[in-house]
């Protein structure tokens, strides 16, 4: 295994991300432009220093059990790589626990820079990254918008045969409409992804099922050629009215905007509420009162980039 060079330091960012916008559930995934940043140097002295500025400093992991930490880790030995040391620092402006692709944005920073330091000649390819990152996240859709950028379609591959799901992951870039616009409303209040997922039924009625379907397939259209339609695209009987006693505040403002008839949906697991829509039903969502919870307003973000590299003068 070799060893990554004293001194070599990288910058990346990644963006925050939304993922199943309604009916795309566990497929579709958004970036935000809205990123965290974090630099990594190698350096001679042995072990892993982490300083987290933002959002998480104080709660997250500052050494080994940080998952940046861990999925550049991983990354480095898929391409047979380690550092004798690491001096990393991390400026998270995405909201944790939020629906908001924080832990996402994690995993993918860590590959990403895992790629950037062990080959610095080499342009990051989303495609050779998303297998792992899914791995590792346990779901596509967030890790796929993350790396890729705009709006993805994630899936599984199928088996040889083509008659079941197999292990790993892709997707597909669609090309967003430029009318399109995006708000989130952040609650003050956090949401655990393992209990949002808890309170799914294990199985749901045919007609349920079709209905999703249908919907998610409209919204893809909806999201890139016709944004007035953006309404009807985001129903969703699959996933969010099981949701909504674990967040009963976002459940209320989610309802209070669709009665005002503006495409707002559950951002990921939630309990963030994200409306997507045209500039003026942006505006709309603004007048419409959503007492504890924070407005951002974004377009589509980019995926994951090297913002800066190169050598330190000493790898101390």
């Amino acid at each position: 295994m070799s060893t990554i060079p004293i001194g070599r330091r990288v910058e990346v960012e990644v963006p925050a991300t939304s993922a199943n916008l309604g009916p795309g559930f566990d497929s579709l995934g958004v970036a935000l432009d809205l990123n965290n940043s974090c630099s990594f140097e190698s350096v001679q002295r042995p072990g892993v220093s982490v300083e987290v500025v933002g959002e998480g400093a104080g709660r997250l992991p500052t050494d080994e059990r940080n998952l940046i930490v861990r999925s550049l880790d991983l990354g480095l030995k898929r391409l047979g790589q380690q550092v004798v040391g690491l001096r990393l620092r991390a400026v998270n402006r995405i909201p944790a626990s939020r629906g908001m692709g924080s832990s996402s944005a994690a995993i993918v920073t860590g590959l990403i820079a895992a790629h950037a330091l062990a080959r610095p000649d080499e342009e990051f390819d989303p495609a050779e990254w998303l297998g792992l990152a899914d791995e590792i996240e346990g779901h596509p859709d967030n890790v796929a918008a993350a790396l890729y950028g705009g709006l993805v379609v994630a899936y599984r591959p199928l088996t040889p045969g083509g008659l079941d799901l197999g292990a790993g992951a892709a997707a597909g870039v669609v090309g967003v409409h430029p009318d399109v616009r995006l708000l989130a409303l952040v609650p003050s209040t956090p949401l655990g992804t393992e209990l949002a997922r808890s309170v799914l039924p294990e199985a749901v009625p045919h007609r349920v099922a079709a209905a999703n379907a249908g919907r998610a397939a409209l919204l893809v259209h909806a999201l890139s050629q016709a944004p007035e339609l953006l309404f009807e695209a985001t129903a969703d009987w699959l996933h969010q009215n099981h949701r909504a006693d674990v967040m009963p505040q976002s459940a209320v403002t989610l309802r209070a905007l669709r009665q005002h008839g503006i495409p707002a949906v559950i951002s990921g697991a939630g309990p963030t509420v994200l409306v997507i829509g045209t500039p003026d039903q942006i505006e709309e969502a603004e007048t419409v009162p959503t007492e504890g919870f924070v407005p951002v307003r974004s377009g589509v973000g980019v995926g994951a980039r090297v913002v800066a590299a190169g050598t330190a003068p000493t790898g101390a």
